[in-house]
C-alpha cells in the first residue's frame, strides 16, 4: 500500500480555489539546484541525503531552470489582484517532492528566503508522486525526472522535462514559448514527415488546411495561459506568448494558425522558421520557459541561455 503523501501550507500565501486557478506543480529539482544533493543521494543514499539537508536547512538552495518562470507567474497574479481583489483565476504554485518531510524544511526555507508564493509542499515518499497530480488538479507538471514527466503525460497531465542550467532571471511580463508539432498540436503531420519526407507533409498540410489540427500535450495548459491572458488588454498584459516552429510559413503555416483561431487561442508572436535554428530568435525574446519536443531545439535554447523544458 502507498505511504500516503505529507502536504504543508505554506499559511502566509492566500489559498487559491484549484477548480478555477491555474495549477502549476514543480519538483524542487526543476525549482532550485539541487544538483550537489541529488549526486549526494545517489552516491551515499537518501540517509545521508536527509542528514545532508536537515543540516544546511537554514541555506538557502541556489535558484534552478523553472525558478524564473515561478516567479513571472507570481507577478502576473498580483496585476491581476491589482484589478480585482476577488479574483481566483491565478497561478497557483506546488511543490512536489520525494524528500521526506524532514528533509522537506530546507524546501520550505528555501522558498520563503526568495519571498515565492507557493501555496502547497507535498512530501511523497512513493516512488511516483505523479499520482497526486489530478487530485491537486495540476494544469502543468514540470520535473527534472524523465521518469515522472512521461508517467504525468499518460496521466494525461500537461508535463515538461527541465534541465538544470545557469539561467539569468528575465523581466517581466512572463514570456512562454511553445514549440507547434508534438507541444501545442498533436504529432500527426511529424508522422507524415517521418514516413513520406517534407514533401509529403507539405502536401498532406495543404490538403488538411482547413480542418484543425489535433491537440498536443500542452495545450490544456496553453488554453488556461490564454485565458488569464485575456484579462487584460494586449498593451497592458503581464503575459506574452510566442509560437516558434520548425514549420514553414508558406507551406505550412496557415493550417497553423486556423488551428489557433478555431480554439481561441490568442498568440501574441508567431515565428515560422522553416527549419532555421530556433536559438538566435529565443536569445531576442528572453523567455522565462521554452517547451519543444526535440532535443537539438533544447540544446540550442540552453546555449543563448534560455530556460527549457523538453516534451518526450
Amino acid at each position: 500500500m502507498a505511504e500516503p503523501e505529507s502536504t504543508v501550507i505554506n499559511t502566509d500565501v492566500k489559498q487559491k480555489d484549484p477548480s478555477e486557478a491555474l495549477v502549476i506543480a514543480v519538483t524542487t529539482r526543476a525549482i532550485f539546484n539541487l544538483e550537489e544533493e541529488h549526486k549526494l543521494y545517489l552516491e551515499k543514499g537518501k540517509e545521508e541525503y536527509a542528514r545532508h539537508q536537515q543540516a544546511n536547512q537554514d541555506k538557502p538552495l541556489p535558484p534552478g531552470t523553472a525558478f524564473a518562470f515561478i516567479q513571472a507567474a507570481q507577478y502576473v497574479n498580483e496585476k491581476i489582484l491589482e484589478s480585482n481583489l476577488a479574483e481566483k483565476d491565478l497561478f497557483d504554485i506546488l511543490v512536489l517532492s520525494n524528500n521526506s518531510p524532514e528533509s522537506g524544511v530546507r524546501i520550505i526555507n528555501s522558498a520563503k528566503h526568495y519571498g515565492l508564493e507557493i501555496s502547497k509542499f507535498c512530501f511523497v515518499s512513493n516512488k511516483d508522486s505523479t499520482q497526486y497530480l489530478k487530485s491537486h488538479g495540476v494544469k502543468l507538471f514540470l520535473s527534472a525526472d524523465r521518469i515522472d514527466v512521461c508517467n504525468a503525460l499518460q496521466r494525461g497531465v500537461s508535463a515538461a522535462l527541465v534541465f538544470q542550467q545557469e539561467v539569468q532571471a528575465p523581466s517581466t511580463p512572463l514570456r512562454v514559448v511553445f514549440d507547434g508539432d508534438a507541444v501545442l498540436f498533436s504529432d500527426e503531420t511529424d508522422q507524415v514527415f517521418q514516413e513520406q519526407g517534407l514533401e509529403g507533409a507539405v502536401r498532406y498540410e495543404r490538403a488538411m488546411e482547413a480542418v484543425p489540427m489535433g491537440e498536443g500535450p500542452l495545450k490544456a495548459f496553453a488554453m488556461h495561459l490564454g485565458k488569464i491572458r485575456k484579462k487584460f488588454s494586449q498593451e497592458k498584459s503581464p503575459i506574452r506568448t510566442y509560437l516558434v516552429t520548425a514549420r514553414s510559413g508558406r507551406d505550412m503555416g496557415v493550417r497553423a494558425i486556423k488551428t489557433l483561431q478555431e480554439w481561441g487561442l490568442a498568440i501574441d508572436e508567431a515565428f515560422f522558421m522553416d527549419g532555421a535554428p530556433k536559438g538566435p530568435i529565443l536569445a531576442q525574446i528572453q523567455p522565462h520557459i521554452f517547451f519543444d519536443d526535440g532535443l537539438h531545439n533544447i540544446q540550442g535554447a540552453q546555449d543563448v541561455g534560455v530556460p527549457s523544458a523538453w516534451v518526450p
